[in-house]
C-alpha cells in the first residue's frame, strides 16, 4: 500500500488518539507523538503505530499522533482507519 493523501482518524477525547497520516517523499517512517503519558507509554505507542504500518506494507509515511490515554486496541483501530483513508480505500 502507498499513502496517497493526508488522512485522519480519532478524536481528542479522553481515552482516544487522533492519528494523522501524511505522504512522505523519503522512504522512511516518521512518528511525531504528543501524549500526556509519553514518558510511561511513548515507546509502546510508537511500537503499535509501526506494527500497523508494517502490516499494511507501508514504508514511507509521516504519522502525527495526539494521544489522550488510548489503549493499544484503540490505537490499532485508529491506525487502520487512517491508513485506509490515506490509501484511498475508504468505503
Amino acid at each position: 500500500m502507498k499513502i496517497q493523501k493526508a488522512a485522519s482518524a480519532g478524536t481528542m477525547e479522553s481515552s482516544d488518539i487522533m492519528i494523522t497520516i501524511l505522504p512522505s517523499q523519503e522512504e522512511k517512517i516518521e512518528i511525531d507523538l504528543n501524549s500526556n503519558v509519553q514518558k510511561q507509554f511513548g515507546r509502546q505507542i510508537c511500537s503499535v503505530i509501526k506494527e500497523e504500518l508494517k502490516q499494511a506494507g507501508i514504508t514511507a509515511a509521516t504519522v502525527r499522533a495526539v494521544d489522550k490515554g488510548a489503549l493499544d486496541c484503540t490505537i490499532r483501530a485508529r491506525m487502520d482507519a487512517a491508513i485506509a483513508r490515506a490509501c484511498g480505500e475508504e468505503n
